[in-house]
């Protein structure tokens, strides 16, 4: 990325990885990182790890770098989150859902006997059940496997794993209820590519606070209208 950012010389970049990169080996990776981006390409970078529940009812935390390569003014803490209701899972659920979702015997006791002897060695690996009224965890590339990292609870019999139409309302590609987002591959493949994806709506909120600040420093100086601020980190 900073050989392209070097050679393309953009006039802003938006960058997404996961939360922990900000940690990882002791906080030096993220160090190395800003180091390059703003020592050595001379970007002003600032970073925000951005939690997707706001807008979708998802647990999915993720660190976005936005870069500038003239000084703006910029600011993540001007980030426009949705306030009031929270959403949840069953806003995002379909009414009818086929037989082929639910679980079958065999493998939902071997998620429950896989969960039970992760539980007595103290660790909290294993599947993870949810109901109308809760926010699921993080949607993986793995969903395909077994969808055992969030099941849909269903009264009186095994749970369910997400309908890709589901997945697609979760990772806010959909509206709640919508159904318009294209799907034209199979149930493997669509979860693989919403597990790797970002939340649609996080995005355009981030996209939007840097829509003015890219076009002040695109547009001639006499049309900006804006202080610019130097800023990185």
């Amino acid at each position: 990325l900073a050989k392209i950012i070097e050679h393309r010389r953009p006039a802003a970049f938006l960058l997404e990885n996961v939360k922990n990169l900000e940690g990882h080996d002791g906080g030096r990776t993220f160090s190395t990182i800003m180091h390059v981006l703003c020592d050595e390409l001379g970007y002003q970078v600032q970073h925000r790890v951005i939690s997707s529940h706001p807008w979708v009812p998802q647990r999915r935390e993720r660190i976005f770098i936005v870069g500038f390569r003239e000084a703006t003014a910029f600011d993540f803490d001007d980030l426009d989150v949705p306030a009031g209701r929270q959403p949840v899972l069953g806003d995002i659920l379909e009414k009818d859902v086929l037989p082929k979702y639910t679980l079958t015997e065999h493998l939902w006791s071997y998620l429950k006997k896989y969960k039970a002897k992760h539980q007595s060695a103290g660790n909290g690996f294993g599947y993870s059940a949810f109901g109308a009224d809760d926010v699921t965890r993080t949607l993986s590339a793995r969903y395909y496997k077994d969808g055992s990292e969030i099941l849909v609870a269903q009264p009186g019999t095994r749970p369910r794993r997400l309908t890709p139409r589901e997945c697609s309302r979760l990772m806010g590609f959909d509206e709640p209820q919508g159904e318009s987002f294209k799907i034209p591959v199979s149930d493997t493949q669509a979860y693989r590519q919403f597990g790797n994806a970002v939340v649609v709506p996080v995005v355009r909120a981030v996209a939007k606070l840097m829509e003015p600040h890219i076009f002040a420093t695109t547009l001639p100086a006499e049309s900006a209208e804006e202080e610019p601020i130097a800023a990185c980190g």
